[in-house]
């Protein structure tokens, strides 16, 4: 049986639950401060646009335009020349007439007595405007009633318009109260529906203001109105110049007379009573489908609950309007679109990181994966060592590696009894089984290793398996620590003629082989025994070997060269790396003072221990070196591994921010198979970033590969760092990254380590045949 954490399904919502509460309250602030009205206001245009529909045709517009204001010759107009429109009017057979313009002034009392005069004779059917609002929202207006003597005979009505917060005409009112009195607006009594005192109705502007009818006041007065165009009418007298009338701005038409806004009212109400939803109860109703899918666990469901919220915010709308039911959805699309980015970043993210996770070539998560997997109590973690698979890989086609993997895996998983195996490279393969299964754990590995010892087939070639198993069951340790024991057993067990070996935790106290090599690493240092080797870094756009990376060795007296695999992380975990790094920073500044003195223009770059950028003295000791060798910090370069800076403090990254101050260059080593995250690249103070050799080897037969570092240079371009691609060990794969954009390459195809003298050979055949 395999351990699997409890933890994993609550870890999976809980991002969606994020995403839904930060996506609803970003719905909900936009919604309170009306931030999305021009987004409302566009979609309203499109579906006024689409159900655009004509004028009833029983509102008219007598227009005092410019020819009228020209003909008189004065503005404002003498209120003898609303006499004779009045009477002009009750002529036709008006039904009732409404003027939009302001009567409350004194004005000339001739003029006002034959206004006055006209109002009686058509006594009960004209109304007279008073423009007021009871604490607008944001502006309010106040103007006298109409004077009394007008008033005997005509009705007075309300013309306030509401403005939003972008001084748009949303809204017109059922009727305000002024001086302890409610007055119906223009609209509501011209089509004879009331409504509450301070309550509002929204306009219909998908009827074409166009399509009312339209007469200029002089025509009228001269008598070239046609009596049918005017009989049975109620008609609406307002100032429509540019220069003389009120315009407020209507979505979809833009500045529009005063009294085409009223004439919109009065046939808005004509068609019914609107009802306004506003924008919370859409808003819940896309909340409750966006649920749907992003918590469904069906395909169809996520479709039926996306494809829902968006016919709620397209569709619905549209359909609503046509019975004057208005609903505002920019908050709701809000959250569709904002959940919906949510999602798709959270999935590109977490996509970028199982890459970090994924083994290349197999598809199989790797160790990394492995490292954050938790276990239980009751797990032993198992490690499967092929001794021969590079032999194996080397020997066969290379195409046919993810043949190979995938039956060795298919091997081994009759052991893992079906959970999850993760593979490390070079033949490394791993998983964790329960001490629950029946029979011992020793006996399902004999039983393994007999199976392993059948030859597999892989394009038409038999192949052996020289493979070991080692048991790591030292569940108090960490993930990291259990793996490389599990691999020392597996090892032992190579060494020993053994089938498998179980990891002696007791050898973790026995530190005497450690502290006698640290000591013969002090001493091999002073006695001249470690050297610097420089593999070179080639610039890819000027074709020129432009840097190298300085490369630690030992060769032994007795033992020959021993591995930097064999007393770098001693060093490193026994606190005993200073030494040396302060040694191949002397070694490798040097080298670049002297290269560059004869006409170089050399890089170096020295890999930093992260455990060194907790030393408060390592800024005064690199400036030192650089500058006793007379060298500018931008030939240097320091190399940090990606999981040591994402795990160090942050006193760490204040370090590295400070170097970087200096003008010496930050890299990024080892990039993507740690955090690789826009995070953590916008976090470390990097110049460089380095992708790893795993990636970079596999561009040209891994797409998955290819996109991976392909991405990653458009990434750390956009972010002003370059990048070095290390292991290049094929024309192929250096033709791919120079069409990919990369900065620098690395690897054998450019330069195995070499000394000192070779890399001075080197650099002259390179000037030299620049100069050709």
């Amino acid at each position: 049986m395999w351990s699997r954490s409890p933890r994993n399904a609550p870890a999976a919502r809980l991002p969606r639950r994020a995403i839904l509460l930060w996506a609803t309250l970003i719905s909900l602030g936009i919604g309170l401060i009306e931030f999305g009205l021009p987004l409302d206001n566009f979609l309203r245009i499109v579906r006024n646009a689409i159900a655009s529909h004509a004028a009833s045709g029983e509102v008219v517009v007598i227009a005092i335009d410019d020819r009228s204001i020209d003909a008189v010759n004065k503005w404002p107009w003498p209120r003898s020349r609303y006499a004779e429109i009045t009477d002009r009017l009750r002529e036709l057979g008006a039904r009732q007439v409404a003027f939009e313009t302001n009567m409350s002034g004194p004005g000339n009392a001739t003029d006002n007595k034959a206004f006055e005069q006209a109002l009686a004779r058509f006594d009960g059917h004209v109304v007279l405007p008073a423009r007021f609002s009871s604490e607008s929202r944001f502006k309010r207006f106040n103007s006298p009633l109409p004077l009394q003597d007008f008033r005997r005979y005509a009705a007075v009505v309300n013309t306030h318009v509401y403005l939003s917060l972008w001084d748009q005409v949303k809204e017109l009112p059922y009727a305000l109260e002024y001086e302890d009195r409610t007055f119906p607006s223009m609209a509501a009594y011209l089509a004879k529906r009331p409504g509450d005192n301070g309550s509002y109705f929204r306009i219909d502007y998908s009827i074409a203001v166009d399509s009312i009818p339209t007469y200029s006041a002089v025509d009228l007065i001269n008598g070239l109105v046609p009596p049918s165009e005017i009989s049975g009418k109620t008609i609406i007298v307002g100032s429509t110049s540019a220069q003389s009338g009120e315009s407020y701005f209507v979505p979809g038409n833009g500045k529009v007379a005063a009294a085409y806004v009223h004439a919109l009212g009065v046939e808005t109400l004509l068609q019914g009573r609107p009802v306004e939803f506003g924008w919370l109860i859409p808003l819940i109703g896309v909340f409750m489908a966006v649920c749907v899918q992003l918590f469904a666990k069906r395909r169809w469901q996520v479709l039926s609950g996306l494809a829902t919220a968006w016919a709620m915010l397209l569709g619905l709308p549209l359909l609503l309007e046509s019975y004057l039911i208005f609903v505002d959805i920019a908050p709701g699309l809000c959250l569709v679109i904002v959940s919906g980015g949510l999602s798709i970043w959270h999935s590109f993210r977490m996509s970028y990181k199982a890459r970090g996770l994924t083994n290349g070539v197999s598809g199989l998560p790797n160790l990394n994966a492995l490292r954050e997997q938790a276990t239980e109590s009751n797990t032993a973690l198992v490690a499967a060592r092929i001794h021969n698979f590079a032999e194996i890989a080397s020997a066969l086609p290379q195409e046919t590696e993810r043949e190979l993997v995938s039956q060795i895996v298919a091997r081994l998983a009759i052991g893992a009894r079906g959970g999850k195996i993760f593979q490390g490279d070079e033949g490394i393969f791993a998983w964790l089984a329960s001490s629950e299964t029946g029979a011992p754990l020793g006996d399902q590995l004999d039983a393994l290793h007999a199976l392993c010892r059948t030859p597999i087939v892989v394009d038409g070639t038999h192949v052996d398996l020289a493979i070991t198993f080692g048991i790591d069951a030292g569940t108090d340790r960490s993930p990291a620590n259990r793996i490389g024991g599990a691999l020392v057993a597996a090892e032992e067990a190579q060494a020993e003629g053994r089938r498998w070996k179980e990891f002696d935790a007791a050898k973790l106290k026995d530190m005497a082989w450690k502290l006698s090599l640290l000591g013969r690493l002090d001493s091999a240092i002073d006695a001249g025994e470690l050297w610097v080797a420089y593999q070179p870094k080639l610039d890819l756009r000027s074709k020129r070997i432009v840097g190298a990376e300085a490369l630690v060795r030992w060769s032994h007296a007795e033992k020959g060269e021993i591995g930097p695999a064999d007393f770098i992380p001693a060093a490193e975990q026994s606190n005993r790396i200073d030494k040396l790094t302060a040694f191949v920073l002397e070694s490798a500044i040097g080298t670049a003072s002297e290269i560059n003195a004869h006409g170089g223009n050399m890089d170096v770059a020295v890999n930093l221990s992260a455990r060194l950028l907790d030393r408060p003295d390592l800024i005064d000791r690199i400036e030192a070196l650089l500058s006793k060798h007379r060298v500018h910090p931008r030939h240097l370069t320091l190399e940090v591994t990606e999981s040591a800076a994402m795990t160090g403090h942050d006193r760490s990254i204040e370090m590295l921010g400070q170097l970087r101050d200096m003008g010496i260059n930050i890299s990024i080593d080892d990039y993507g198979t740690g955090f690789s995250t826009l995070d953590y690249l916008k976090k470390i103070p990097a110049t460089e970033i380095k992708i790893d050799r795993s990636f970079v080897k596999m561009i040209d037969r891994s797409q998955s590969d290819r996109l991976m570092v392909d991405s990653t240079i458009h990434l750390a371009h956009s972010l002003g760092r370059t990048v070095v691609a290390e292991g290049v060990e094929t024309p192929e794969i250096l033709r791919a990254l120079e069409a990919m954009g990369c900065d620098k390459a690395q690897g054998y195809l450019i330069g195995r380590p070499m000394s000192v003298r070779n890399l001075h050979r080197i650099l002259s055949d390179d000037r030299r045949h620049a100069a050709a």
